[in-house]
């Protein structure tokens, strides 16, 4: 309850503290460039017009995003990984905790493999970053 709040609010607050310190070191690659500035410009017009009850299926590209700038900044790939993965282990102790509420669990259940889809996304991104970074 109260204590896993506090730790993702934590983990929230550290991402954003991150994003302020660092500066940002933009990539050179038209496909990356062209990919965050859509992402940009539909997180702007969504934040616009927030509607909570439809679905969004930009919203893993747009998180995956917002850790991707944080790593063009200068941040550990591997740290951002940390902070946008649920370990299995946690997933697994939060539906034994919920066993008996199907709702609950079904949320946990899609709230896991979001966060999975977020990190492949981010992983992807890091790759080509990478890859860029060597043929250059």
């Amino acid at each position: 309850g109260d204590t896993s709040i506090a730790r993702s609010m934590g983990t929230f607050l550290k991402t954003v503290d991150r994003l302020v310190r660092k500066p940002l070191r933009i990539p050179d690659d038209p496909f990356i460039l062209r990919f965050c500035g859509q992402l940009y410009q539909e997180l702007m017009s969504s934040m616009a017009s927030p509607s909570h009850d439809e679905f969004d299926p930009l919203a893993p590209q747009r998180e995956a995003a917002l850790f991707y700038g944080l790593f063009l900044r200068g941040h550990s790939a591997a740290d951002l990984r940390k902070d946008i993965d649920l370990p299995r282990k946690l997933q697994e102790k939060l539906l034994r905790r919920h066993r008996n509420e199907l709702r609950m669990r079904a949320r946990l259940q899609r709230a896991y493999f979001y966060r999975k889809q977020v990190l492949a996304i981010f992983d992807e991104l890091v790759t080509k970053e990478k890859v860029r970074e060597r043929v250059h």
